[in-house]
């Protein structure tokens, strides 16, 4: 790259800001300025390395804000960048400065996160929690810092086992409820009120449609999954029988999406999922419509109805969800799009359907997780909880 801009050497800053914008496809690029800020040299390097060998865009974006939230961090709790590698005693550091118990600070102010680290954390709009973080939250920066360790090609103190008792303890020590991503999934009854919204030929609401029976009916596939998807993951399969079990049943027509990398697998797996009837029908429509042939499915609309190249993000997809909540008159608060992908596995056990057969269908591979949504609706359903009726 020209370090010269009009006979003027770059600064720093400017430079990490151009070489981001090598990477504005993948990082949030409203943030770019921010980021040149908090990452370093060597930091924009290994990110444009990461996206050069093929990490995906999620885990780079992820990664991205985990490694700028350690350096303004570091800047704030040592006075210096983040060291490579790290010391066991930075990392315990970490830990405490970010999972302790709120009824010790009440009684000890220098437990926790100093006042000064905190003051400066929220100078940089890098710290909005006004207690202990989300154990979840602190586990994945480690993770993050210990991956960053790896591509290094050094050595890095997470597995070590005292930051490992650290951070068990402190887990313990300042226990958080967990939250679901969508507080309420997004079942069938919910999904036909969402659908409703879609009734007229507005291109918006066609597109809208086919997301929703889309999300829903291809597993609950996850918004990252849905704003990414192609034309090229879509084959023609046979029609299939409106009740298997009559040879002279009508059909419902019947594709295939494969899914390549996904967050749990990589393009290499082969998983791929089915649509049958009105989502197929649902989602052709919206590409007849918008006369897509090649690339992105679901794309952004202006306000003059004009289809526009690029595709959504997955906040968009979100936000769509949310927007068909508040037309529904639903609490927008208490959905999210991972509503759709908690909502078709309530939605199967409900049903009846056989946990492994809804595992194929929304790929999750830790069956724990999974059989989480199956115990929910099946406790709901049983004797103990109707007590009291």
């Amino acid at each position: 790259m020209d370090d010269i801009v009009k006979g003027r050497s770059l600064d720093a800053e400017s430079r990490r800001v151009l070489e981001l914008d090598t990477l504005s496809a993948i990082l949030p690029i409203d943030r770019r300025d921010r980021l040149a800020q908090l990452l370093t040299d060597d930091d924009v390097a290994t990110l444009k390395h990461l996206a050069r060998e093929g990490m995906g865009e999620n885990s780079l974006r992820a990664l991205a804000s985990d490694l700028a939230y350690l350096e303004g961090w570091a800047a704030a709790a040592t006075g210096g960048p983040l060291p490579w590698p790290a010391t066991e005693a930075l990392a315990l550091k970490f830990v405490a400065h970010h999972l302790w118990d709120l009824a010790q600070r009440e009684t000890d102010p220098r437990h926790g996160m100093p006042a000064a680290v905190v003051e400066a954390l929220r100078g940089e709009g890098l710290l909005r929690s006004a207690g202990p973080h989300a154990p979840s939250t602190v586990k994945r920066r480690l993770a993050s810092w210990g991956t960053l360790h790896r591509w290094k090609g050094i050595e890095g103190p997470f597995g070590s086992p005292a930051v490992r008792s650290a951070v068990r303890l402190a887990v313990r020590a300042s226990p958080r409820p967990r939250r679901r991503k969508s507080k309420r999934a997004v079942t069938r009854d919910v999904l036909d009120r969402l659908a409703a919204t879609c009734a007229t030929d507005r291109l918006a609401d066609t597109r809208d449609l086919a997301i929703l029976l889309l999300a829903f009916a291809s597993g609950g596939r996850r918004r990252s999954e849905v704003a990414r998807l192609r034309i090229e993951q879509l084959s023609e399969e046979p029609a299939v029988p409106l009740d298997p079990l009559d040879p002279n049943s009508a059909t419902l027509p019947c594709i295939s999406i494969q899914l390549g990398r996904t967050k749990t697998g990589d393009a290499d797996d082969e998983g791929r999922v089915f649509l049958v009837g009105p989502p197929v029908e649902a989602l052709r429509e919206w590409l007849d419509r918008a006369d897509i042939r090649k690339g992105a499915i679901f794309r952004a609309i202006d306000r003059w109805e004009a289809i526009e190249e690029r595709a959504l993000t997955p906040q968009s997809i979100n936000l769509i969800v949310k927007r068909r909540c508040t037309m529904a008159e639903l609490d927008p608060k208490e959905f999210a799009a991972h509503g759709l992908r908690a909502g078709y596995l309530t939605e199967a056990a409900r049903q009846g359907i056989g946990l492994p057969e809804a595992m194929q269908q929304s790929q999750h591979r830790s069956v724990q997780q999974a059989a989480s949504y199956y115990n929910e609706a099946e406790r709901a359903q049983g004797r103990a909880a109707r007590l009291g009726i």
